[in-house]
């Protein structure tokens, strides 16, 4: 997430996605100098997401898919 996009990204795309329908939706942020993810499954009786997990050293989920990625690698590349 870029700072200019923060508002879009927090807010405003949640609420849209939510709306149109979409299952699920995650956010990936910088805090504090290691990545984030936030992980949102949406309830379709109040058509809104709600947040299944933040994830900071392991992304481990089963939905929408199975997947398993060391966090701590992210953004970190090799010489």
């Amino acid at each position: 997430m870029s700072p200019d996009s923060e508002q879009r990204d927090r807010d405003t795309k949640p609420r849209k996605y939510a709306k149109a329908g979409v299952r699920y939706y995650w956010r990936v942020e910088n805090d504090e100098g290691r990545t984030a993810v936030h992980l949102y499954e949406r309830d379709p009786a109040t058509e809104c997401f709600s947040l299944t997990g933040i994830h900071h050293d392991q992304l481990k989920t089963t939905a929408p898919f199975t997947i398993d990625i060391d966090l701590t690698s992210v953004g970190k590349r090799s010489a």
